[in-house]
């Protein structure tokens, strides 16, 4: 499908923005203008354009569970993320549903074999069984990740491996319940009546509780960022090492009150927050039964947030994106009342985009996408979707 041209002229005019950030705000004085475009700069991270090709997927089960997937590169040098959805889960246990989010970091090798291994690693446990005993598969979830771990150890010393790692944030949904699994910074919720009624907890270095774990792992946190050797200390257990591979699992008893699970990287989440996430999909349910295109969406409301934070950042995710939305029967459905307020809301928009470019014609200039777009978020337009703004119109 063509990219539409306004859309590409807010890549451009978001491309500018960058390239401010990253030549001219980062560029030390002198340096050549022409550094971020030398080809044999290939330790990069970031591209002079974004790569916005999606991965699209979806599925279901005959237990009652819908899922989508989307993830895009983006701006980065690559793409590092993988993903799992599975949902019934084997045949042994046909009526669980897993799926997982891993966010490669300085490669894509782990992310990869987590993708298609880590299940079988905690399967392999004997653990989750048909009978659900509640702290048994949570002991099996952990001992999977210490044992995927202890595996790639091995594969990393004895083959041609990167010295990529990964994080991992997944959700095991059996009959009774839900269990949320996390190992890093990526993230899961769970709507439930309209709210955000659980979310895994980000493992970030100035987190008080992974502060106080990498602390007594010898290391310290400086500027957010873990200071000190990241390689493993043989003396150490692998759950005392600076960065540990142990997730954590709570488990949520389902309710028929729950709607959607949401289980995204960081890329999504700088960008937006739970809340805003959490209402802007619910009103996308109600306009759109196809959930691809809320995923899709969902991604570029995060890569064309408009405009630039009070540190001259860009307010939009320069990361790898790669989400996954998971309906229960509970989940918000396609109304004809929304459907007309979506009609009407668009009819506005085009009237106002109208209005503004006039106005400036009128004073022999050129319309500029990002101004016109500011205009309109200063607006206070009615009916915009809640989370979104004017940046996912």
């Amino acid at each position: 499908m063509e990219v539409p041209s306004f859309l590409r002229q807010l890549v451009k005019e978001t491309e500018k923005m960058v390239t401010f950030f990253f030549k001219g705000g980062r560029r030390e004085s002198g340096a050549d203008d022409d550094y971020f475009e030398n080809e044999e700069d290939i330790g990069r991270p970031y591209l002079e354009r974004p790569i916005l090709s999606k991965d699209m997927e979806e599925g279901g089960s005959k237990w009652g569970i819908n899922y989508a997937m989307a993830s895009m590169q983006g701006w980065r040098a690559q793409m590092e993320d993988s993903h799992t959805c599975m949902p019934e889960m084997t045949e042994a246990l046909p009526d669980w549903s897993y799926f997982a989010v891993f966010d490669g970091h300085a490669g894509r090798m782990v992310a990869q074999y987590c993708s298609k291994h880590l299940l079988d690693f905690i399967l392999d446990t004997g653990c989750v069984t048909v009978d659900e005993d509640v702290e048994h598969v949570k002991d099996g979830i952990r001992d999977g990740f210490l044992g995927i771990d202890r595996h790639m150890h091995t594969q990393i010393r004895n083959e041609n491996w990167d010295n990529s790692g990964s994080t991992a944030t997944a959700v095991m949904i059996s009959p009774r319940n839900i269990y949320f699994i996390n190992c890093g910074d990526s993230r899961t919720f769970l709507c439930r009546n309209s709210q955000v009624v659980f979310y895994t907890e980000d493992h970030k270095p100035f987190n008080p509780r992974e502060k106080e774990r990498i602390q007594n792992a010898g290391g310290s946190v400086t500027l957010q960022r873990i200071n000190g050797s990241l390689a493993e200390v043989e003396w150490r257990t692998q759950t005392e090492q600076l960065v540990s591979p142990e997730p954590e699992v709570y488990e949520l008893e389902r309710t028929p009150e729950d709607e959607f699970l949401v289980v995204a990287c960081d890329g999504v989440w700088d960008a937006i927050s739970n809340e805003e996430l959490c209402a802007f999909v619910r009103n996308r349910l109600q306009v759109y039964d196809d959930l691809r295109e809320i995923c899709s969406q969902v991604i570029d409301l995060c890569l064309y947030k408009v405009g630039i934070s009070t540190d001259r950042i860009p307010l939009g995710s320069l990361d790898n994106m790669s989400i996954i939305i998971i309906c229960f029967d509970g989940a918000p459905k396609v109304t004809p009342e929304a459907l007309q307020q979506e009609a009407e809301l668009e009819q506005l928009i085009e009237q106002k985009v109208a209005e503004i470019i006039t106005v400036i014609r009128s004073k022999d200039q050129e319309p500029d996408l990002l101004y016109v777009m500011k205009f309109l978020a200063s607006e206070g337009i009615p009916g915009l979707p809640p989370g979104g703004g004017i940046s996912c119109k």
